[in-house]
Parts: structure tokens; C-alpha cells; sequence
């Protein structure tokens, strides 16, 4: 496997973050950690957690290859499939603990998220039948498909202990991504947010279609842009202030 060098990944850290002008701080900002991390970083005292690659790197203008390599790939440069495949093996094998994810755990939402999810496909097939429209209703189906499939089978437990030492208001787990800013993500609010996203997410698979079958019923001509205003209303107030709350809790 690929062995990162700290010393030299630290010297490359900082020399990324002068050319951008940004100051220790200025990154630890941007990063939600205090500058102290970003210090021991570029000192080679500790390296970043996994989770934090992928927005360090966003952030410094690379790719994680790059940061991972330590230096800057030109352009018309490929590397051989050994040296790709080692760089890999570095990223999944850095961290200290394989994540234990949702579904390794009992639990109802296995039964209510299918549910939820045939509810919603029955009830945008009622819409067409009915001849409503169809302009709005199934993107939030779809969020609510696809948020649900992740918080109810493929959430974490458990996030890195990074997010117990530092005050950090985003979560990077591969495609899914968070950033609640004001709030801090630890291990003592994480299940909770889980659950609320669990909720919304199966309530939207099944409200949606209903509450647009009933608002073309009420007011045909203005019902799409009355179930736009709804739908953005559930998405701000049906999610994220429960998140808030149970957050901040």
C-alpha cells in the first residue's frame, strides 16, 4: 500500500493553502475545525480524518489523488493502474474502523421505508389516472426515495471520533452530504438527525402524491404553483428546523 509521508504532506498542505492566500485559520474556518488542527497537519503531527479529503482537497483547488500523492499532476499525466490502485488501497484502508452502517441493524424501518415507497409510486400513478399534474410531484417522491434508502439502510451508526473532538457542521459519507451550519455533528445528536431524516423522508414518499391529488381537485388552474410553495415548505420546515431542533437538543 501507498505509505503517506505526514512531513511531506504537510509541507504540500501548506504550500496549497499560501498560493490560495489563506491563512491557518482562514482553512480551519472553512473546514468548521480550530486552526490548532491545521497546524499539526502541516507539522506532520497527525494527518486528516477520511472524511475530510474530499472538502480539504475542494478546498486547496486538487484532487484527492494529489493531496494523497503530494503533489500536483500535470496534465496530460496518467498514472500506472499499480500506483492508482495503491493510492485507492490508502484512501479505504486509512480509516482506523470500518463504518457500521444501518442495515447491519435490526430495525422497523426495514418494513415501513418499502411501505412508504409503494404508497408513493401508487399514489403518482393515481395522480396520472386522475389526469393532474405532474410538474412538481415527483421530485420530491424522489428525494424522499432516494434520502430514505440512505438514512434508513445505509447511515451510518456511528461517525468518526473526529466529529466528538472537533465542532464540525458538515458530514461527507460518500455520495450523501450535510452541512447544517450552527450545528454541531457528534455521536450524541446523530441518531436522532438519522431518525428525523428517516421520518421526512418516508412522510414525502406518501404525503406528496395525496396533497397534490387534492390541491388539483380544490384549485385545477393555480395548483402548480400552490404545490411548489408546499413542496418547498416541507422540504425547509418538514426537514431541516426538526434537524435543528433534535441538534441542537
Amino acid at each position: 500500500m501507498y505509505e503517506l509521508d505526514r512531513q511531506q504532506f504537510g509541507a504540500f498542505v501548506a504550500r496549497l493553502r499560501k498560493e490560495k492566500g489563506y491563512t491557518q485559520k482562514d482553512l480551519a474556518q472553512q473546514l468548521h475545525l480550530s486552526d490548532k488542527a491545521v497546524s499539526k497537519w502541516e507539522t506532520g503531527v497527525s494527518i486528516p480524518d477520511t472524511a475530510l479529503l474530499v472538502p480539504l482537497a475542494e478546498i486547496l483547488g486538487v484532487t484527492v489523488t494529489e493531496l494523497l500523492l503530494c503533489r500536483r499532476q500535470e496534465e496530460d499525466e496518467k498514472l500506472d493502474s499499480g500506483t492508482v490502485e495503491a493510492v485507492v488501497k490508502t484512501a479505504i484502508q486509512y480509516p482506523q474502523e470500518k463504518p457500521e452502517r444501518a442495515y447491519r441493524r435490526k430495525s422497523r424501518w426495514f418494513f415501513w421505508y418499502p411501505i412508504c415507497l409503494l404508497a408513493g409510486l401508487a399514489g403518482l400513478w393515481g395522480n396520472v389516472l386522475m389526469g393532474m399534474s405532474m410538474a412538481v410531484v415527483p421530485t420530491p417522491v424522489c428525494l424522499g426515495a432516494v434520502f430514505g434508502a440512505y438514512f434508513c439502510f445505509f447511515a451510518r451508526i456511528k461517525l468518526p471520533e473526529l466529529y466528538d473532538k472537533y465542532s464540525l457542521s458538515l458530514v461527507y459519507d460518500g455520495f450523501f452530504r450535510m452541512h447544517l451550519p450552527g450545528i454541531r455533528f457528534h455521536n450524541g445528536n446523530w441518531p436522532d438527525i438519522v431518525t428525523v431524516g428517516r421520518v421526512w423522508s418516508c412522510a414525502v414518499m406518501v404525503v406528496m402524491p395525496l396533497v397534490n391529488l387534492v390541491l388539483g381537485m380544490l384549485i385545477p388552474e393555480g395548483s402548480e404553483f400552490v404545490m411548489l410553495l408546499v413542496v418547498m415548505a416541507l422540504a425547509m420546515g418538514g426537514l431541516f428546523v426538526p434537524m435543528y431542533v433534535v441538534a441542537k437538543k
